[in-house]
């Protein structure tokens, strides 16, 4: 091996960027190995869209809240950062969707928002008796060829029609990923649905068998919750992972304009003005950076129009007294076209008990469908009327709230629309022939969760330096 350090470059300093330079620092300070990291973060702070700030008392989410318990590579890197003492689980409760003015809790024995058994349709209150045989028909529909990919509003319709798929699955997926289902591939998105249908013949069934029984227990609501953050927030994560980095690593406000490739390395044209030599780079910004930072290859410029949607979520405070009409529950969603600007309303003090003081209100809502983005550019002031407007009619609000915090995600949320794997797949075999040791990683490609990015950032960790080991 050649004695000269070899460097890596990160573009990008939110959670997929942290984890591959974590797990890229402990694998070269365990094995010796003659590698340098740097990472180039454009705005002035660390976590993406990890953001947690504290006001009077209050712990407030600014980005994502949570991660889900059962994903491994986030409890694995918690556990690892001696962070299982800071753990919280979510408070479990009721659920619901608001339809027709009404809130309407989301059926039992559901996964995202897909009956688990006959008795969950049975009981919905969110589709008509025509829409339950329709939706019970799952049960012997014959299974989809499968030899392509398709969006997920057409699977989900075709097996269980129009009605249950419209009041109930796409308000919960929708209001997930901010996304058009009739867009969204299922094979990037959700594969386990495509594996039952293929492997049961029906989701139904297949969810029946594979996922855990509703037990008494958790129907009374005393199991631990699926999700779990930190007593001081979910930035608690992020400030734990930047200690273990050497500080010299890290660079922040301050973009990667340009990347030139040379014989066996590349320049990094710096926004200051300076120039990063590497010999390896990965690349966790957004998909829709790439055509810039890599003007001169033809392959990189259809990322320019893959879809990412704009979202905000305005953050209110209120004392408990001014909440006239108190609902029994964690939160609800908003079935599309249903008069309303807010997709989702989550009330954080309930389902989060800690980061509210007693006495007091929190309540997270969210604006920004599909087709529906323009409202994310109203003033902050307007943003909160909005919102106010929309919760007043179903909650009879009193007064005004204490304060508010408004945060705008700008094309903030990738969209894996259909044929997402098949276009990836294509692009990173022409970029390991075109441009060896570039390595595309993050929310844009392979899983938007943070346990998700986490995994791929250790992943793209290995990838990077097993390239290094074996060129140099």
């Amino acid at each position: 091996m050649n004695n000269t350090n070899k460097q890596i470059v990160i573009i990008g300093g939110g959670i997929t960027g942290l984890s591959t330079a974590y797990y890229l620092q402990k694998e070269i300070t365990r094995n010796q190995l003659p590698f340098n990291i740097k990472l180039v973060e454009a705005s002035n702070r660390l976590g993406g869209k990890i953001r947690t700030l504290q006001r009077d008392g209050f712990t407030i989410e600014q980005g994502a809240d949570s991660m889900l318990i059962r994903k491994k590579p986030a409890v694995k890197l918690v556990k690892e950062l001696g962070l299982e003492n800071e753990i919280v689980r979510n408070a479990t409760g009721k659920s619901y969707i608001l339809a027709n003015h009404k809130f309407h809790r989301i059926p039992k024995d559901t996964f995202m928002g897909v009956p688990k058994n006959i008795r969950s349709v049975l009981r919905s209150t969110l589709i008509s008796p025509t829409g339950k045989i329709r939706a019970l028909a799952d049960l012997v529909k014959a299974k989809g060829k499968g030899d392509k990919d398709e969006s997920l509003g057409s699977f989900f319709e075709r097996r269980f029609g129009k009605e249950l798929l419209t009041n109930q699955i796409e308000t919960l997926l929708s209001g997930i990923h901010s996304g058009d289902i009739y867009n969204m591939s299922l094979q990037a998105s959700y594969p386990n649905f495509y594996q039952l249908e293929q492997k049961y013949g029906s989701l139904i069934k297949g969810l029946s068998k594979t996922m855990p029984k509703t037990t008494k227990q958790i129907e009374k609501q005393s199991a631990p919750g699926m999700f779990f953050s930190f007593k001081n927030g979910l930035e608690t994560l992020v400030h734990e992972l930047k200690k273990t980095l050497d500080p010299e690593m890290v660079t922040l406000g301050t973009a990667v304009d340009h990347i030139e490739k040379k014989e066996h390395f590349y320049h990094l044209l710096l926004s200051n003005g300076d120039v990063y030599r590497a010999d390896a780079i990965i690349v966790t910004s957004p998909s829709f950076t790439l055509p810039k930072l890599f003007s001169q290859y033809d392959f990189f410029k259809p990322f320019k129009e893959i879809p990412a949607t704009s979202t905000a979520n305005i953050v209110l405070a209120f004392d408990q007294v001014k909440i006239k009409k108190d609902i029994d529950g964690t939160g609800f969603l908003v079935r599309k076209n249903s008069g309303y600007q807010i997709s989702a309303c989550t009330w954080t003090h309930k389902k989060w008990p800690l980061t509210t003081p007693e006495g007091k209100v929190l309540l997270r809502c969210y604006v920004g469908r599909p087709g529906e983005e323009s409202v994310v550019d109203l003033s902050d002031e307007d943003l909160t009327e909005v919102v106010l407007k929309d919760l007043r009619k179903v909650m009879k609000l009193k007064g005004d709230p204490a304060f508010s915090v408004v945060t705008r995600w700008r094309q903030g949320r990738p969209q894996y629309t259909v044929g997402h794997l098949e276009r990836l797949s294509k692009t990173r075999k022409q970029a390991a022939e075109q441009v060896p040791g570039v390595f595309l990683t993050g929310s844009s490609y392979e899983g938007q969760g943070i346990p998700d990015c986490i995994e791929q950032g250790e992943k793209t960790a290995q990838e990077t330096l097993q390239f290094l080991l074996a060129r140099y």
